[in-house]
């Protein structure tokens, strides 16, 4: 009797442990069913990065990623929102589960891609330096002495600290909420320049008409990624998938006209 006792808990322990071993697996492998079963696709974003992702006068947050965005969710079946958060934490709002994934004007790092599943490049872009016009900064190396400012938790930082003759000329580094609170600390003369993404940086020109420009070299150049989950590449596939039957179909090339007035798009 004890013998087949015995035998019966080791079936059951043995069972409990594979049940649970194989759980755990699906749990991981099932993102893009989890996802449908919620219903709806939450993408993490600076609100305030235009033209990827900003509100508009109606206060609606709008542009060429949430549009891309938009779609991937009509074609994956689910409702879309989009979440602002704090940009120098957003690691952290993706792996506490708020967000589904960190989708605007992204710049992949060999750093975020040890601690994130990133798609491929589906835009391309600089960090640059804007400065006002009448400042007579005309190259990087006029920058010697002056004061500069970033986004803090963006890319531009590493930008900076990459390039050492760069980095050792300023005299100072500020560091802003996001890039319109540095654009405008520019207009004022708080800063000399900020270093920012040209992507950003020419449509804000564009749309405010104030008087920057854009210096010609920039200081580094980059892609924009989606980031998701590190245990979570299936559903970042499966998304990516969606992006490349959009491009294939003209979805993202219309897009792009509608934002930048060209197609810019990097993907396949």
């Amino acid at each position: 009797m004890k013998k087949i006792l015995c035998a019966a808990l080791l079936a059951a322990c043995v069972l409990t442990l594979f049940g649970c071993k194989k759980s755990g697996k699906n749990a991981n492998k099932d993102a893009v069913f989890a996802l449908k079963t919620r219903g709806v696709f939450v993408l993490g974003l600076d609100d305030s990065f235009p033209p990827l992702g900003f509100k508009n006068d109606d206060n609606e947050i709008v542009g060429y990623d949430i549009d891309l965005a938009k779609e991937v969710a009509k074609r994956l079946g689910v409702e879309f929102r989009a979440q602002p958060i704090d940009w120098g934490a957003k690691e952290m709002e993706l792996e506490t589960g708020k967000i589904d994934c960190i989708w605007n004007g992204f710049t992949i790092t060999e750093d975020r891609k040890n601690a994130l599943s990133f798609t491929d490049a589906y835009l391309n872009n600089n960090q640059v330096l804007v400065v006002r016009a009448d400042s007579k900064i005309y190259s990087l190396s006029d920058i010697k002495g002056k004061v500069v400012g970033i986004q803090s938790g963006s890319s531009a930082q590493e930008a900076v600290d990459d390039n050492a003759a760069f980095s050792s000329a300023i005299s100072k580094l500020v560091m802003f909420k996001d890039n319109i609170t540095a654009l405008n600390d520019l207009d004022i003369g708080g800063v000399d320049g900020v270093v920012m993404d040209s992507v950003v940086a020419t449509y804000s020109i564009a749309q405010t008409k104030k008087p920057f420009i854009v210096i010609d070299e920039p200081l580094a150049a980059e892609g924009y990624g989606i980031g998701f989950r590190k245990n979570e590449p299936e559903l970042r596939d499966a998304v990516w998938s969606i992006l490349k039957e959009m491009q294939a179909d003209g979805t993202v090339t219309a897009i792009s006209l509608k934002w930048f007035g060209r197609d810019i798009s990097s993907i396949n």
